[in-house]
């Protein structure tokens, strides 16, 4: 199904009342200056704009020019707060909302959601809406500051035809990373061409990858208690020896992402890791070349193993009481289950608010677009997407990737590449 303008729209006038999101008319008129991320996210903005305006006529929504990433917006917004002139709304990356609280917080730039959340219910609203992991992802330091709009974790695209050639089965992939690499192996030993699989962690542009080799073992990025790397230990070493396997054992080419999904589009690879986001990218690359078909992310400790969760949430930062309340209203409303319905349809991420998964939202499609709804089924295994202290996280990310992609090509062992990580990177926290 292609998502037009006009199909957004549609999905997004099953109406406000169904949910209890209802419009209400503000006192005076208000407008509220909103940033986002990533141009290409105006294909679901703009509309849930155009329709939030519709129903609440007294609020207008003024887009300011997208910032062209998550870090891009971190940078601009924290110039902001210096100069005063801070957007009313902004949706921050997940990995930087507790840099932007800690440095917003104790001049009193941005909003603690709390008093908003107690007005429509308190811990009911969050519950009707969100499940737990979910609205953690707007959490710091045990306050909401965010509500999750985007959410993305990392699944498995599966060249149906080559699995099965090499004696797996694509709808019951195996589930941890050992099965993964086997069957890799498998794959391309049938084809020296193919590869038998794509894990592109070593040009990543960010750490989620990362995160997910470490989390998925029950790991954590960071000490708490220390501020120190959290996988200086057995987790870490793992996620080392792995990445090396993925080329070794899993006849893995060192490409970047954008090569290597063009290389699985062509058939040329068994399974590939990505974001669910490239769903319908993927879809038009395979055409009818081989049965595409997607897996949930491998968890080697089921019990404690996670995801981490990439995408955005909305945060209040302004502070005049009149446009706080138009605010709250717009942030309800991109969260709410007509507006995630909208999203979903149009990237592919997985929704952040339950009731969206409804026979009235999400469930039609999913039956109708089974690549997609995998990533729903994710939820409850979503982790925050981790931030490092001290605000050096994209820099602590270029050193350690660079480093990963020596251990991956074999130039330094995985057990000299922890010790380069760790070293570098606490030296960076500090």
């Amino acid at each position: 199904m292609h998502i037009t303008r006009r199909t957004a729209l549609g999905g997004v006038a099953l109406g406000l009342a169904l949910t209890g999101f209802s419009a209400q008319a503000s006192a005076a008129d208000v407008t509220l200056n909103v940033l986002y991320n990533l141009p290409g996210f105006t294909k679901f903005h703009q509309p849930l704009a155009d329709e939030f305006m519709k129903n609440n006529p007294d609020v207008k929504i003024n887009f300011l020019a997208p910032a062209p990433g998550y870090n891009d917006g971190q940078q601009q917004v924290l110039r902001a707060a210096v100069t005063g002139n801070l957007p009313d709304v902004y949706f921050s990356g997940y990995n930087l909302t507790a840099e932007l609280v800690h440095t917003l917080a104790p001049r009193k730039q941005i909003t603690d959601l709390a008093p908003f959340i107690e007005k429509d219910g308190g811990q009911a609203f969050l519950d009707k809406n969100y499940s737990p992991k979910m609205s953690a992802l707007g959490m710091v330091d045990g306050k909401q500051y965010g509500l999750p709009v985007n959410a993305s974790s990392p699944i498995i695209y599966v060249n149906a035809e080559l699995v099965r050639k090499a004696g797996g089965d694509p709808e019951n992939m195996p589930k941890t990373f050992d099965g993964l690499i086997q069957l890799a192996n498998k794959i391309h030993a049938q084809d020296a061409k193919v590869s038998g699989m794509g894990y592109d962690i070593n040009l990543w542009p960010d750490d989620w990858l990362w995160q997910a080799l470490i989390t998925n073992q029950g790991g954590k990025l960071v000490d708490e208690t220390t501020k120190t790397v959290g996988f200086d230990n057995e987790i870490g070493l793992n996620a080392l020896k792995l990445a090396r396997r993925f080329v070794t054992e899993g006849g893995q080419n060192l490409l970047d992402w954008d090569q290597s999904r063009q290389q699985f589009g062509a058939g040329l690879t068994g399974f590939i890791f990505s974001t669910p986001a490239h769903v319908q990218t993927i879809e038009a690359l395979v055409g009818d070349r081989f049965k595409l078909v997607t897996s949930t992310f491998p968890l080697d400790n089921p019990e404690k193993g996670g995801v981490p969760t990439g995408g955005n949430s909305a945060v209040m930062l302004t502070q005049d009481k009149e446009k706080q309340d138009a605010a709250w209203k717009y942030m309800k409303w991109v969260t709410g289950p007509e507006a995630q319905n909208v999203i979903v349809r149009i990237t592919g991420y997985l929704p952040t608010n339950k009731l969206a998964t409804g026979p009235e939202f999400l469930a039609p499609y999913y039956a109708e677009h089974p690549n997609v709804k995998t990533a729903s089924l994710q939820a409850e295994r979503s982790l925050p997407w981790a931030g490092y202290p001290g605000g050096d996280s994209v820099r602590i990310w270029r050193t350690q990737r660079d480093i990963i992609g020596t251990v991956m090509r074999g130039e330094v062992t995985p057990e000299a590449g922890l010790k380069q990580i760790v070293e570098q990177t606490n030296a960076l926290m500090k």
